[in-house]
């Protein structure tokens, strides 16, 4: 018996160190393809999104289109609802109703993403 083991031990560990690379690597593609992908643009580019359409909305003039005030209005709510889908943040921006409501959503919403660090 002692001479199988010392006629088969080599072959076993030859055979099993020629299996180990293989293993290896399928553990490897394991464990990479399990890493979550990101959707949607990185934060760093909605938040310079953000901050451009903010100051595009605060610098219409008064006696703008309302149209033109109403579109960027929009433009503005949608990239604060993708910021807060991206830091997973609650929002109701797409439900509440146009009016008052509506505002105070989007103030709260504002400060949400400000104490997250993404608007200042």
């Amino acid at each position: 018996m002692a001479y199988v083991a010392v006629c088969a031990g080599p072959l076993v560990g030859f055979w099993l160190a020629s299996k180990l690379p293989r293993l290896a690597d399928a553990l490897v593609d394991h464990y990479r393809s399990r890493r979550p992908v990101p959707e949607g643009p990185p934060i760093e580019r909605i938040a310079a999104d953000l901050r451009r359409v903010r100051l595009a909305l605060e610098r219409i003039p008064p006696r703008a289109p309302a149209l033109r005030r109403r579109a960027t209005e929009q433009a503005y709510d949608a990239l604060l609802a993708q910021a807060c889908r991206a830091v997973g943040e609650p929002q109701w921006l797409d439900t509440v109703p146009e009016g008052l409501e509506h505002e105070a959503e989007r103030l709260r919403v504002e400060e949400s993403l400000h104490r997250c660090g993404i608007l200042r």
